[in-house]
């Protein structure tokens, strides 16, 4: 169902609210996509799983050392876990998902510290994951002119998904960073793709400008655009500004996420 009010504005995104469950999924397929990027295969019992926005995001549920995987009882504060037995929770953009199949696939990025990096880099088939979600969806209507993307290796999932999700022939522009060539990803889409890569090359994440140095060159086409920005927040929060201080855009028409904060372990785990 949908919580947002009625517009006379046809671009303006709508929020579609989803009914929250509890699922267990076995783990059936590990891939690398790229040396840092390990995509998870997961099939069970789907039905009813909605994500119509490509930034939709699940919980994913991280069960301490010995903890049987488990779903618990949704109350009015969230899931119910046992005392002694509680989870750490982290979002994930659903990469791809097939109901009928009862198929769903998370990219995780193999940083190597945190609950979900740490599951992902030894995980293997026949484990179990505890999801819950989405809770909502932020769909963006396919009337504007142009998409603007732009986000570090942790938006990678959105990112990608929104690419290849965009009806042909859409033109969108999209701005990654990533720690190098190797990183970097490709996409099918029948969308009017101009792909901009920017390489880190040794240099911390969430440390450098590379991503607003990116946009702010960029020869904007004319017309009415939305952008999505996501990755570290600082980096987001500068590149919106941008958008709005420098270029004039409508902050109406901007969506800019923090995944994760520089100096700030697990403030909101990758993507």
């Amino acid at each position: 169902m949908s919580d947002t009010a009625p517009t006379s504005d046809p671009r303006a995104p709508i929020r579609v609210r989803h009914e929250t469950r509890m699922r267990l999924l076995d783990v059936v397929g590990v891939t690398d996509i790229t040396p840092r990027m390990r995509r998870i295969s997961l099939r069970g019992d789907l039905t009813g799983f909605a994500s119509l926005g490509h930034a939709d995001h699940i919980k994913a549920f991280f069960f301490p050392e010995g903890v049987e995987p488990y779903t618990a009882p949704i109350g009015e504060r969230g899931a119910e876990f046992l005392p002694g037995k509680r989870p750490e929770m982290r979002d994930y953009t659903p990469r791809y998902f097939d109901v009928a199949a009862g198929t769903l696939q998370l990219d995780f990025v193999l940083h190597g510290d945190g609950p979900a990096s740490s599951w992902a880099a030894k995980v293997k088939l026949g484990d179990k994951l505890v999801i819950g979600g989405p809770r909502g969806s932020l769909v963006v209507p396919d009337t504007f002119d142009w998409y603007l993307l732009v986000g570090d290796e942790t938006a990678l999932p959105a990112l990608g998904r929104r690419i290849e999700e965009l009806p042909a022939g859409t033109r969108v522009i999209a701005v990654i960073e990533v720690a190098d060539a190797a990183e970097e990803q490709r996409f099918t889409t029948q969308a009017d793709l101009t792909l901009h890569y920017v390489h880190r090359n040794g240099q911390p994440a969430g440390t450098t400008s590379l991503l607003l140095d990116a946009v702010a060159a960029l020869e904007f086409p004319a017309g009415e655009a939305y952008a999505y920005i996501a990755g570290e927040t600082s980096m987001s929060k500068a590149v919106r500004a941008h958008l709005t201080d420098e270029r004039g855009w409508n902050p109406e028409y901007i969506k800019a996420a923090g995944y994760w904060l520089l100096g700030t372990a697990d403030a909101k785990e990758p993507h």
